[in-house]
């Protein structure tokens, strides 16, 4: 039961996976890497499709969805899923089922942040949206980048977890408004909560106007990180994933998004980060590194 006037936050733990670390950690040698994020006898390195629940009011916004379960037993062999999350056992664990969720958000349309956003219908015969009483949110630009992909992330962007959306009528664009960052103090000016319950930074490393949503929550900033800070072995600026449509952009993202996490102590709610759920970081001289690692319920519970 939720009521006007109150927030409240749920992880959701939609399914663990395996990537190569390698393509996780670009040019960085593995010795360096596998510091923080070790590797199997594949160098795969565990990965999480970690969403996040937002009780808000009479609105119920699910942050990303994971890969979801549509997909053919070749295609999740490559991506050597593990463990016992699932984005239906998650929900219902805080309360919830899908029918209940009033809006879902996507940070980007990545396989594995929007797979489970779009079912098998009842007959199998094709695809229909997961959330059937929900509102799904990207913005234009993202969008268009994604309906019309290139051929570096074609792989990546999967016509039946993205058309469905839009001819079930249930997407919406948010507006893509601009945002400051001020050098002086490390502030960055998020872009308005608009149609949200959040701000919104935008970055467009990874991808075009990849979004990560900036809550206000019991006294603190959190931001969902997405895929700007996969794990917290990202941390060091060179760190960047070889998935990074545009790595020379993610770099300058990343410093002054660190940095101002850092001076304003924002907690970084980390979605494919398997061992660490939520981290906060420090200013050093080797620049920004990990300050504390909590657990969701170690915060606000």
């Amino acid at each position: 039961m939720y009521f006007a006037g109150y927030m409240k936050l749920h992880p959701i733990e939609a399914g663990n996976f395996k990537l190569d670390g390698g393509a996780m950690f670009g040019v960085v040698p593995k010795p360096l890497w596998t510091r923080t994020n070790p590797s199997d006898a594949n160098n795969m390195i565990d990965i999480a499709a970690r969403c996040l629940l937002i009780e808000d009011g009479n609105r119920l916004t699910l942050i990303d969805t994971g890969m979801g379960d549509k997909q053919s037993e070749k295609f999740f062999g490559y991506y050597f899923k593990w463990g016992d999350y699932s984005l239906d056992a998650s929900l219902k664990k805080a309360g919830f089922h899908k029918d209940d969720i009033t809006d879902v958000f996507m940070t980007h349309l990545h396989f594995d942040h929007c797979g489970g956003s779009v079912q098998w219908n009842k007959d199998r015969t094709g695809y229909e949206p997961a959330f059937k009483n929900a509102k799904f949110w990207s913005n234009e630009n993202h969008w268009d980048w994604a309906t019309k992909p290139n051929r570096r992330e074609k792989a990546s962007f999967l016509k039946e977890n993205i058309l469905p959306m839009q001819e079930s009528g249930q997407l919406h664009f948010v507006n893509n408004a601009t945002q400051s960052f001020s050098e002086e103090n490390n502030k960055i000016d998020f872009a308005p909560k608009s149609e949200m319950p959040f701000g919104i930074f935008y970055a467009d490393g990874h991808t075009e106007k990849q979004m990560l949503p900036m809550i206000q929550y019991k006294g603190k900033t959190i931001v969902f990180m997405a895929d700007l800070l996969p794990t917290a072995g990202h941390l060091p600026l060179p760190f960047v994933m070889g998935y990074d449509t545009r790595p020379l952009l993610t770099l300058p993202e990343k410093e002054k998004f660190l940095n101002a996490a850092a001076t304003h102590k924002y907690y970084l709610f980390l979605e494919h980060d398997a061992h660490n759920e939520i981290i906060t970081v420090k200013h050093t001289e080797k620049g920004v590194r990990l300050d504390q690692t909590f657990t969701f319920n170690e915060l606000f519970n």
